[in-house]
């Protein structure tokens, strides 16, 4: 059984906005029910030969990661720190002793800072970082590519948890 609450979705009439938050926080809801009742060698496991970054706990990384990309510094141009900024490719990814606990609790800080973006922005603002290609992005356009974003990796985290230890089921 979940601890976390059933995901829900935005009513059909509710406003652009609403719809908006309500998918993706539906995802990552997802995303943090798939880690629920996780042990430590699990959440680090890679389970795919081709993907060995590909664990729990590096796609958790990862997504807590880009969403600091996407609303802190592409859309209000604040500086890139953390492994979006410092070290190689996947850094992101490589969370080899970071315990998932830790990870998650960013996870969650980082939600609340981007919610806060999302609710003092205006949908059409525009990305301000001068070095992003996609500082042309506009916040509704940010919001559907985390959707899909955090939606895939959702899926990624499905798969991998039935791999690691039989667990399925659709929340």
């Amino acid at each position: 059984m979940s601890s976390y609450p059933a995901r829900t979705r935005p009513a059909f009439d509710a406003d652009e906005r609403t719809q908006l938050v309500g998918w993706l926080d539906s995802q990552r809801a997802v995303a943090r029910w798939k880690c629920e009742d996780l042990s430590e060698a699990d959440a680090h496991r890679a389970v795919l030969p081709s993907s060995p970054l590909m664990t729990m706990a590096g796609v958790m990384s990862h997504l807590r990661w880009a969403e600091h990309l996407w609303f802190e510094v592409v859309l209000l141009g604040r500086p890139a720190v953390g492994p979006v900024s410092d070290g190689p490719e996947d850094a992101d990814m490589r969370v080899e002793g970071v315990p998932l606990a830790k990870l998650l609790g960013d996870y969650d800080r980082q939600i609340e800072v981007s919610n806060g973006i999302i609710a003092a922005g205006s949908l059409d603002a525009v990305g301000q970082h001068p070095d992003f290609e996609a500082s042309g992005a506009s916040l509704r356009w940010i919001m559907f590519h985390m959707i899909e974003e955090t939606a895939r990796h959702a899926g990624h985290l499905d798969a991998i948890r039935e791999i690691l230890d039989g667990r399925t089921g659709h929340y």
